[in-house]
């Protein structure tokens, strides 16, 4: 009888593929740096505040702000504080850059034109709360942070930077884990910079539960009232820089600024 075909050999597995190390940490970087997404999918887009910055040029036409002020820039919580500059008075002069609505990828994308052109000794910073309302992780506002730490102090090294940190709404009661988190991240981070301090605006806002305080909101239960603000400029007065001097919480021994990752 004629032999029966035997079927042939399966191929040899092939060796896994090994990319060089320079190619695979620049792949990782790409990756870890690419704008975060909504839970939409969609990326954040930018651009929709083109005419507020619009708008801010044409102010500092009128009246240029003068060079070396304390800049707080950032979202709702900064554009509606009516009397910024009254409430820190002891500085020199107060800029108000706030653009309700605004996330911490906004802030990084108009570095330049909302603190680098006007010249700081100081700029305080207040987003990340809107980014979380968009479906964005707090890692994700801990590289938009850092991204814009690295982008400002390229021009300006001898800023200040202050972050305050992400206070707890009642209307956006799901997401308190994630803004425990972010401003775990955020205060870890800031602490390793030189010429920084993390404000934590978000202890003396919740009660003895952990829940924040309806009492220092609106009745939209997101903005503040004015019982709200007059605990901000309480908190955040000794932050300020009024002098040569470091303000209170200020780390001026910390290593240098590290890379992004």
């Amino acid at each position: 009888m004629p032999h029966a075909l035997r079927p042939p050999p399966p191929p040899a597995p092939r060796p896994p593929l090994r990319l060089p190390l320079g190619l695979a940490a620049a792949l990782l970087a790409s990756a870890t740096l690419a704008p975060a997404q909504t839970t939409s999918g969609q990326q954040p887009d930018a651009r929709r505040w083109d005419a507020t910055i619009a708008d801010f040029a044409k102010a500092d036409q009128a009246r240029r702000p003068a060079a070396g002020g304390v800049l707080f820039v950032g979202s709702s919580s900064i554009r509606l504080w009516q009397h910024l500059p009254e409430d820190f008075r002891q500085a020199p002069l107060v800029i108000n850059r706030g653009f309700g609505g605004s996330t911490m990828a906004d802030v990084r994308h108009y570095a330049r034109q909302l603190v680098i052109q006007y010249q700081p000794r100081q700029v305080l910073v207040y987003a990340g709360d809107n980014d979380l309302a968009e479906g964005r992780r707090p890692a994700d506002v801990l590289e938009d942070f850092r991204a814009f730490v690295e982008t400002v102090r390229s021009e300006l090294p001898g800023v200040r930077i202050s972050y305050i940190s992400v206070k707890p709404s009642p209307l956006r009661l799901q997401l308190l884990p994630r803004v425990r988190e972010t401003n775990t991240l955020l205060g870890d981070y800031v602490n390793t910079l030189p010429n920084a301090s993390f404000i934590d605006v978000f202890t003396p806002m919740v009660d003895g539960q952990g829940l924040p305080r309806a009492d220092l909101y609106g009745p939209d239960r997101l903005h503040m009232n004015a019982a709200g603000y007059a605990l901000w400029r309480q908190v955040i007065a000794s932050h300020v820089a009024v002098a040569d001097n470091p303000p209170a919480g200020t780390n001026t021994a910390a290593p240098s600024l590290p890379p992004s990752r």
